[in-house]
Order: C-alpha cells, then sequence, then structure tokens
C-alpha cells in the first residue's frame, strides 16, 4: 500500500539498467506468442515440468518437504496426501491450477487473496482463509544463535484496513495507465509482503499473487518455466531484495528499486531458460518440421512460402518446403500455382 501513495511510483528515479529490462522483457513477450503458435508440443512438455517443480519449489522455500518420489504422484494426482507437508504440497498445487486454468477470469479481491490461502490449507485442519488475528514479525536466524526481528509487518487490527486500500489502490493505478502494469505488479507483491495479512504462508501466496499478476500483464512464462524454482535457486538474494525495500516501509520511505530489480531479473531469468529450452528441443530432428506444420496451421488458408518463411524464422526454405510437401502428400494442403511465390491453401483433412 506504501508503494502506492503520494505519488511514491512517479517520485522513484528508474535507473537505465530497469528500462533495459523493460524493453527486453517486452521482446521476450513478442516471442513468446510466436513459440506458443509454432511448438504446442514443446510447450506442453514444460508446462507439466514447471507445475511438479513450482509446487515443489515454493513449499520447500518454506521448509516444507515430502518424501522423495512423492512429489510427481502427488502434484499430478496420483497419490493421497498421507501428512502435514504432503497435505500442504497438494494445496499449493489446487491454488496453482487455479491460476493457470483462469488467471484472466480472475478479480483482484480480498476473496481471492482470502481463496488462496484458504487453498494452501484446505487438506489440512487449519482454519485458512483469515486475516492474522495476531501482530507476527519477520524473523532471522543468527549465525551465533538466537533469533532477530527483520521486519515487523502491518498490525494484525490494520491488516483489514491495508489490504484493501492496496487493492484499491493497485486498481486505480492500473485503469489510470500512467505505469508499467509489469512495475505496478512488483509493487503489489512487495506491499503484500510487508503487511504480511496471513499467519502463515505469506510467502506461497505472494508467489501465486505473483503468478497471477504477471499473467495479468500479459507475461505467460509462468506456465512453461517455474517462476518458484528460480526464486528458491536464488533464494538469498530474493530475502535480500525484500529486506532493503521493506526498510522505512512503513513511513513511505523506502527504496523499492532492490526489489523491482530483483522481481524483473527473475522474469528475464525464466525468458532465457524458456527460449533456451524450446530451442534446444526444437532442435532434435524432425522438430522443425512439426514446427512448420503448427506455423501452417495458424495462417490464413491461403499463405505463400514467403509468409511461411516470415512465421518460421530460423528455418531453412528447404525444410519449409519439405513440411509442405509433406502436408500436401497427406492431404492437409495443396499448391494453387508454380513457382516460388504461388499460394498454397489449406484443405483441412
Amino acid at each position: 500500500m506504501k508503494s502506492f501513495e503520494h505519488e511514491y511510483l512517479y517520485d522513484m528515479p528508474i535507473s537505465h539498467g530497469l528500462v533495459s529490462s523493460m524493453r527486453l522483457l517486452g521482446e521476450f513477450r513478442g516471442r513468446e506468442g510466436l513459440y506458443t503458435r509454432q511448438s504446442p508440443e514443446v510447450l506442453e512438455t514444460l508446462r507439466r515440468a514447471a507445475i511438479v517443480q513450482s509446487v515443489e519449489s515454493s513449499n520447500r522455500i518454506e521448509g516444507v518437504t515430502v518424501a522423495e518420489g512423492r512429489i510427481d504422484p502427488l502434484v499430478l494426482r496420483r497419490a493421497t496426501p498421507r501428512d502435514r507437508s504432503e497435505q500442504e504440497v497438494a494445496g499449493y498445487r489446487d491454488a496453482l491450477a487455479r491460476i493457470h486454468a483462469d488467471a484472466s477470469g480472475m478479480k483482484l479481491s480480498l476473496a481471492l487473496i482470502r481463496g488462496f490461502h484458504r487453498d494452501l490449507y484446505r487438506y489440512t485442519k487449519e482454519k485458512a482463509g483469515r486475516w492474522k488475528a495476531r501482530d507476527n514479525a519477520i524473523l532471522e536466524t543468527r549465525a551465533e544463535g538466537g533469533t532477530a526481528v527483520r521486519f515487523r509487518p502491518v498490525s494484525a487490527v490494520g491488516t483489514p484496513k491495508f489490504m484493501a486500500r492496496l487493492i484499491d489502490l493497485y486498481a486505480g493505478e492500473l485503469a489510470a495507465g500512467k505505469a508499467d502494469p509489469l512495475f505496478l505488479a512488483s509493487a503489489f507483491v512487495l506491499d503484500f509482503e510487508c503487511i504480511h495479512p496471513f499467519t502463515d504462508g505469506n510467502g506461497r501466496v505472494g508467489r501465486l499473487l505473483t503468478l497471477l499478476l504477471l499473467y495479468q500483464c500479459g507475461f505467460g512464462v509462468g506456465r512453461y518455466i517455474s517462476l518458484e524454482r528460480i526464486v528458491e535457486q536464488s533464494r538469498e538474494t530474493y530475502y535480500e531484495a525484500l529486506y532493503r525495500s521493506s526498510q522505512h516501509w512503513h513511513e513511505g520511505r523506502h527504496d523499492l528499486r532492490p526489489w523491482v530489480e530483483y522481481f524483473l531479473g527473475v522474469l528475464i531469468a525464466a525468458y532465457n531458460d524458456f527460449e533456451a529450452r524450446v530451442g534446444t528441443i526444437s532442435s532434435a530432428k524432425g522438430a522443425k518440421r512439426v514446427l512448420v506444420k503448427n506455423a501452417i496451421a495458424h495462417l490464413p488458408p491461403r499463405f505463400t512460402i514467403g509468409e511461411l518463411e516470415r512465421v518460421c524464422k530460423g528455418i531453412s526454405r528447404r525444410t519449409l518446403v519439405r513440411a509442405l510437401e509433406d502436408l500436401r502428400g497427406a492431404g492437409g494442403v495443396r499448391c494453387l500455382g508454380r513457382g516460388p511465390d504461388a499460394e498454397w491453401e489449406r484443405t483441412g483433412r
């Protein structure tokens, strides 16, 4: 909430690095659309792996682990949870599935956020989906032993008001359209973590909200690459960014930049991984022809090889011609003329 008050977002200095990151992410988003049109089989493989990794990593960050060999059956619904840790894993699985299935149809609200929390604990006996009843604190364990308070979130009494205000301010900024939605999403997640509205499960709900808001900003890489896995692999940087950006948050004098830089860095890492994996898988024998056939399926009913080349960048004309001949032999397309500029037509067979 503090990140959206008193013109804070517009007074914050933006570095050339942040501007460059935003531009790069725009390019990634454009290429993502091309991959999703051309490589459905590849993406389905990535999607299944990402779900398992996301469920496992987001829970493991919070110290919730399950026995070796149990995570896949739980996530794929082939096993019933048999203890508290497995119940929490199954709960995150359900919340994640909701977002992947209908992110665009979800309206950010108090009820939705409490619903995510309720999902996390739906298989346990815990009464979830309620704001914290007692004040809480974010602690750190010292190397020499003992703990120290790292951050004091909003009080239990103030939590309902702060959460309602955060959602209203975020919606207002989105509607105004003066700031990039990706920038607003990162600020929302930081403020959520600073409010820390639940007794437990705040980190996991925050990561679910991250995925949801990224979807709604048009960045769908979290469907194919586990953002939670990247966070887990950079856990120290994750906590350090949260810590640095939360200092003086209550007074509205915090520095949002460390968190935004980390937030965007996770997304860039995800896209780099995404493109590397799609490129590796797509280089397998015969895969390029599959990509061409998928591209043809999404072109207008009539097209030329030149139009196909523009969609299938990096694939030789020779491969394109072979794929067309394969399809013609199977009755999937027919050639309407002669020469390199001839039109081709899908037959729908």
